[in-house]
């Protein structure tokens, strides 16, 4: 029972306090002292590996009062911001301690890359607190059915994450102030060290990053000032650029997805590979060149859209003749998520689905404008017709400027002249101004160029007018052969009547 004779004095709990004050100072001063000592006679790396091991032990005897988080690579079919966050940002928070690391430059790149390789951990500290990082990478193995092949299929995959373990009293600040942080200081990093990336389905020289995406850095130098295209039509282009990256507060309010798509269309030739090159760099976003050829469903064409990242354009060329799309009115079809469909395709631009993911361009090309289904052409799928079409005056001037570095030359009237009489692609103007390093020989093999289109275009024209003249002469032929021959059973008929009075 419980008694008051029990409790015990004031003076013997300020006297064990004391005790235990006195106590925690010695093991410091200790402490201390030890390692004042090691770093005297201990050489650096055997003291980082012994500590290592203390705290290994001390850290199994305080493992309960620790909570760890386990943050995945992709989250479902998407990827996990936190992860990609979490990778750019303790890259700057490596220590001498760490054993191993991961170094890779691209070329384009302004810094070495240095990243933990997995199994390495990183120690952080927020505010007071400390925070540990473990990079973890396994294989796993997946099973399907290979419909081509007839058979049950196996790949191999990479899983990767990061673990973060910190006390457990911290959690509402580690997950409301510290994951948050680390997120916008990636943001900034990856900003200022920021290389657009090409994107295509599969891996290229073995990294495989366990997603269907495979990258590699894209290196086109094509930019808005060196594109040549009417001068009215890039700057509408630019402003409609500008203004999309600007409304996001817009496009949530009116209740729209963040999403913008452009149809490029024109003869080949005509740049609209290197306008998609243009548009990546002047607004730095990655593209993902989506071959339609691939896909043999709706579902997979939903599952690669959602694994795309933010601030990203989605390219599709040649649109009207990379794949045969069944139409929703085609007789006897059957909708079914085992083939791709129109149907399918109109969902994936404009559909639910389009709102997982916010910042997106979506890019289609092609040579015949006439051959798409209207339902692909209206606004809200694609919301800008850019008519990429033969080269004019202007586009020549930039080319020129581009190649040879000069603005003005006796032989440009002529050449414009002749431009204006052609039908000449930008693609073929470019190779002109290639052939020869001096100006003077590359822009009088330009004019020698044109003006053989202009004998072509002359022959052609001559031919046409003579198939005319042709077929007039004929038509007018038949037509007198057709009223003599008429003229003659009239006659036939006639002296019939009369062969038939007589008698």
């Amino acid at each position: 029972m419980f008694s008051l004779t029990n409790i015990p004095s004031t003076a013997s709990v300020l006297s064990s306090y004391t005790t235990f004050a006195a106590s925690a100072m010695l093991i410091r001063t200790v402490i201390n002292e030890v390692q004042s000592l090691t770093s005297q006679f201990i050489p650096q790396k055997l003291q980082e590996k012994f500590f290592a091991r203390l705290g290994g032990l001390l850290g199994k005897l305080s493992s309960q009062s620790q909570l760890t988080l386990l943050i995945d690579e992709y989250n479902g079919l998407s990827i996990n911001e936190i992860y990609q966050a979490a990778e750019i940002y303790l890259s700057t928070r490596i220590i001498p301690s760490v054993d191993q690391l991961k170094v890779s430059k691209f070329p384009r790149e302004k810094h070495i890359s240095v990243t933990i390789n997995k199994g390495g951990t990183i120690i952080d500290e927020y505010e007071g607190i400390q925070l540990r990082w473990e990079f973890i990478s396994t294989e796993v193995q997946k099973s399907y059915f290979d419909m081509e092949c007839n058979s049950q299929s196996t790949e191999t995959s990479e899983r990767k994450m990061v673990q973060l373990s910190f006390h457990k009293r911290f959690k509402e600040m580690v997950i409301g102030t510290y994951l948050p942080y680390v997120v916008d200081r990636s943001k900034a990093i990856k900003e200022e060290n920021k290389v657009v990336k090409l994107y295509s389905l599969g891996h290229f020289n073995g990294d495989y990053n366990g997603g269907p995406w495979g990258s590699i850095n894209f290196e086109h130098p094509s930019t808005f000032d060196t594109l040549a295209m009417d001068s009215k039509l890039k700057k509408e282009l630019i402003d409609d650029l500008d203004r999309f990256v600007e409304r996001k507060e817009f496009y949530r309010r009116v209740g729209k997805a963040w999403k913008r798509g452009y149809l490029l269309y024109g003869p080949p030739g005509t740049g609209k590979s290197s306008l998609i090159a243009a548009m990546a760099n002047y607004l730095k976003f990655d593209i993902y060149d989506m071959e339609l050829t691939y896909l043999t469903s709706n579902s997979e064409l939903r599952r690669l859209l959602v694994s795309t990242s933010n601030r990203s354009i989605l390219v599709i060329e040649d649109i009207d003749c990379t794949i045969e799309l069944q139409n929703r009115q085609y007789q006897g079809f059957s909708p079914s998520e085992n083939q791709l469909t129109l149907s399918g395709l109109l969902n994936f631009i404009d559909g639910l689905w389009t709102s997982c993911g916010d910042e997106r361009i979506i890019v289609f090309t092609t040579n015949y404008k006439d051959k798409l289904d209207p339902a692909l052409l209206r606004p809200g799928r694609m919301d800008m017709h850019i008519h990429m079409s033969y080269r004019t005056p202007c586009g020549f001037e930039i080319l020129a400027s581009s190649y040879h570095q000069v603005k003005d030359h006796h032989l440009f009237t002529k050449i414009k002249e002749l431009i204006e009489e052609v039908e000449v692609t930008p693609a073929e103007v470019a190779e002109a101004l290639m052939r020869k390093e001096s100006t003077d020989k590359a822009l009088e093999g330009l004019v020698e160029f044109l003006q053989r289109k202009e004998e072509m275009k002359c022959k052609k024209e001559d031919n046409v007018e003579q198939r005319k003249e042709a077929n007039n002469q004929e038509e007018q032929g038949l037509d007198v052969k057709e009223c003599v021959e008429n003229g003659g059973m009239k006659n036939k008929r006639k002296a019939k009547r009369r062969r038939k009075g007589r008698q």
